[in-house]
């Protein structure tokens, strides 16, 4: 008897690192264990489930599970009372740190400049891996590596005119939000399926705090007008102490509410992609018509340039927001065709910025600047001609929109090679300069 339950309990570890897709039909009748999934992460299980429901239509277990999935309550869910209170620890905890410098009296850009992203990003960490139940030697490991990228960048040389430790501290922050999207993928890191769901967790994230930030700044005018009218200025003690928990509380909020509510914002985040990816083309076209009417130069102008690289990025996450948010759901021509048109205009964007760099630095060598813009232009030219070749595919009919996703998802690693590359190994390469 305690053979076969220790087998069972092998076989349910091990289901961990399959796609959810495959544990849902190997565990379709044991109701406990699917809802143990269903509670560990809502948004990948409703997705999974909805996949694998055709199969098993007329099923009365999978007819009761369709209809609590596709059942959107009115009502928020605010979970335990013991999540509330962590919750309410975790925003106090980001709210201490982010006013560590006024504390102990540290100069707020050195400590900004290199520490603005342990603010939040271990403390989401932390909520996933606590949600996502790591396996210890994964835990160990993000903590450790959060923990010597800490001690790395703070041991970086007193100087606040380096451009590697601009160009570190940046990348730090990417580098941070690489190992969110590990713990978000729990257990299995090399399911594309979850690194897809986390691109589509990072829009309804931005989404969300973007609503808490407008509705808290709102309040806080609202607040400090009220104060105002009795003759009581609070502005200084407002922004210094309210302002600052408020900002470091407000991601940290966000997802907890696109987690436990994943219907807040599902029919939210399409609609956008859908509206501003049109949009996006039909500026971009314009923009570059533009461009050459007023011969605006980036291979001299640097200013030009820096805000050319910022364009490029910003629709590349235009693009990926898009994809994440479509892939899986039924194809639609339009749809494609405008992704298929993006992708297009910013290999083009992406081809203008690249040469500008190389002419930039065959007259002038070599720096950290240039040398990481290079490598991340020449990281995104490369993703973006895979994800166009697939649209192609997909318009063509060959494949499904899916596909692209999955390209995506598969690429991802390597962004987060770069952003090691450029936060460690950049300052001994360029000795701190």
């Amino acid at each position: 008897m305690t053979d076969t339950r220790n087998t069972s309990d092998e076989n349910r570890s091990s289901d961990k690192a399959r796609p959810m897709t495959d544990d849902i039909r190997a565990h379709f009748d044991d109701p406990a264990y699917l809802e143990k999934m269903y509670r560990r992460d809502k948004v990948a299980f409703r997705d999974s489930f909805l996949k694998l429901y055709p199969e098993w239509k007329g099923n009365l277990l999978a007819e009761s599970w369709n209809e609590r999935l596709r059942y959107e309550g009115e009502e928020l869910n605010w979970g335990t009372s013991t999540e509330l209170w962590l919750l309410l620890a975790a925003s106090l905890l980001a709210g201490f740190l982010a006013k560590i410098p006024s504390i102990f009296g540290i100069d707020e850009e050195y400590f900004y400049q290199r520490n603005i992203g342990f603010i939040v990003f271990p403390i989401l960490t932390a909520y996933f891996t606590w949600k996502n139940n790591l396996r210890q030697p994964r835990i160990l490991f993000l903590f450790g590596t959060i923990a010597a990228s800490l001690i790395f960048i703070n041991v970086f040389p007193k100087t606040l005119k380096s451009d590697t430790l601009v160009l570190s501290g940046i990348h730090l922050i990417l580098f941070l939000w690489s190992l969110l999207g590990l713990a978000f993928s729990g257990n299995n890191a090399f399911d594309l399926g979850r690194r897809l769901n986390f691109l589509r967790y990072n829009g309804e994230w931005v989404i969300m705090t973007g609503l808490i930030l407008i509705a808290g700044g709102l309040m806080s005018a609202f607040t400090i007008g009220l104060f105002e009218l009795i003759g009581i200025r609070i502005e200084k003690f407002y922004f210094d102490n309210v302002a600052v928990l408020g900002l470091a509380a407000a991601p940290i909020v966000a997802t907890y509410l696109v987690s436990s509510n994943p219907q807040l914002v599902n029919k939210v985040s399409p609609a956008i992609a859908r509206i501003f990816s049109p949009l996006v083309l039909i500026i971009l076209v314009v923009y570059l018509i533009a461009i050459i009417g007023t011969g605006k130069n980036p291979y001299t102008d640097r200013e030009f340039l820096i805000f050319f690289n910022l364009l490029l990025l910003a629709v590349i996450g235009i693009i990926f927001f898009s994809i994440a948010e479509s892939a899986g759901k039924q194809k639609n021509r339009l749809t494609t065709g405008v992704l298929l048109g993006l992708s297009v205009i910013t290999i083009l964007i992406n081809g203008i910025a690249l040469s500008a760099i190389l002419f930039r630095i065959s007259e002038w060598g070599f720096t950290p600047n240039r040398t990481a813009v290079l490598g991340a232009n020449l990281l995104i030219l490369g993703n973006l001609v895979l994800v166009t070749i697939r649209l192609f595919r997909v318009a063509a009919g060959k494949t499904e929109l899916s596909s692209v996703g999955k390209v995506i998802s598969a690429y991802l690693p390597l962004y987060t090679l770069w952003t090691i590359i450029v936060t460690f190994i950049f300052p001994l390469i360029f000795q701190f300069k």
